[in-house]
């Protein structure tokens, strides 16, 4: 089961930096949409792109939830992908996380597929 302050940050309307590992062991980070549920945080990416190639590579990864009304209340996850899911659950997903953060579908051009990240949490640390 996800903590509730995980989840609640992560159904709101904030932003996550998610960090993976890249081949040369060095960490990549990048601003993400995020979202969760009762067990697992929820990033939706596409398979053509590098994070996915890491965590493929190494499931390992940390995502900290910022909450957007007050930056100093965070929590940090480390923890694993555990699971994908690809297909027409996973473009659901990305209009429903584009309707949360700007009111409307998903406009961007999708350039392989999209996939959701399914992430165990072996570690949280909560801050505010």
């Amino acid at each position: 089961m996800l903590e509730d302050s995980v989840r609640s940050l992560a159904k709101g309307k904030n932003f996550a930096a998610l960090t993976t590992l890249l081949p040369s062991g060095h960490p990549m980070t990048q601003v993400m949409w995020v979202d969760a549920n009762d067990e697992h945080v929820l990033i939706n990416t596409e398979v053509g792109r590098q994070k996915f190639a890491n965590v493929r590579r190494d499931p390992r990864v940390t995502v900290t939830v910022i909450d957007a009304a007050n930056p100093y209340h965070y929590v940090e996850v480390r923890g694993r992908v555990v699971d994908s899911v690809t297909g027409p659950v996973a473009r659901e997903h990305i209009d429903a996380l584009s309707q949360k953060y700007t009111g409307a579908p998903y406009a961007v051009p999708i350039q392989t597929e999209r996939v959701i990240l399914h992430i165990a949490p072996d570690r949280v640390r909560a801050n505010g």
